[in-house]
């Protein structure tokens, strides 16, 4: 399985990625860390990036999934994805359907109090509106809201993600089941 957390900031993308990765044996990668310098720059900032900072980063995150399914390991990534063209790079050269979507939501009101409170190396608080302004929900993905602890959050990505895929006709021991060990 390949999975893709996306959502605005302060979702708890990470921190939902960390623990689905453990739960499953898999690869994690937090797509921040992959971010140009330039691009951080102007985030801490306060400036939005454009589609054209954004562009390189995709291919590049592209690559990381594409490693992934090229040699077999489940992997989970955390990266906000907020566009239907950015997803469409982050799976771009895969199978229809080897990159597993799904959007992490939080109320407003959450997000601001859950960006007030952290600090992060780059990502400025004042970005929380242009997010979600550029954020185009995901039509046919998965949905989860992450307001119970994250172990519970966690248990129903697990369950929704074996739903779909024994839907689309896999079992639940291949949907939930690693790859290979990352």
């Amino acid at each position: 399985m390949i999975c893709v957390l996306m959502g605005v900031s302060g979702a708890g993308k990470t921190t939902l990625g960390v623990l689905l990765a453990r739960k499953i044996g898999a690869r994690f990668a937090d797509a921040d860390d992959y971010h140009p310098a330039a691009n951080k720059q102007k985030m801490a900032a306060g400036q939005p990036l454009s589609d054209a900072d954004r562009q390189p980063w995709l291919e590049t995150l592209n690559g990381v999934l594409k490693n992934w399914f090229a040699e077999g390991y489940s992997g989970v990534m955390a990266c906000s994805a907020l566009k239907q063209g950015y997803r469409t790079t982050l799976a771009a050269g895969m199978p229809e359907g080897a990159v597993i979507f799904c959007m992490v939501e939080v109320p407003e009101s959450v997000l601001q109090q859950r960006l007030a409170e952290r600090r992060h190396e780059f990502m400025n608080p004042a970005l929380l509106k242009s997010q979600l302004a550029t954020l185009e929900v995901p039509e046919g993905q998965l949905t989860v809201r992450n307001e119970a602890p994250p172990e519970a959050v966690v248990e129903e990505i697990l369950r929704r993600v074996s739903d779909k895929e024994r839907i689309a006709g896999r079992s639940s021991e291949e949907a939930s089941a690693p790859l290979r060990e990352g």
